[in-house]
């Protein structure tokens, strides 16, 4: 996230490509993230990481303040 000085607040930052998931194949137009050339093999959609990482039973816990 990059903060933002004419909003007080932070953004999220994005960065905008065509790119394939490895795992499904789907495309890959928005990324939280600059993905590095070496592991552009690596890239999973939103939904294929979503599955991986629960796979591991890694789900995130709520966000609470």
């Amino acid at each position: 996230m990059a903060y933002n000085d004419n909003q007080g607040g932070f953004q999220k930052q994005t960065f905008k490509g065509n790119w394939k998931c490895a795992k499904c194949g789907g495309e890959i137009t928005e990324l939280p993230f600059e993905p590095s050339p070496e592991r552009m093999d690596q890239l999973m959609c939103k939904n294929c990481f979503r599955e991986k990482r629960q796979s591991f039973g890694g789900s995130r816990p709520p966000f609470r303040r």
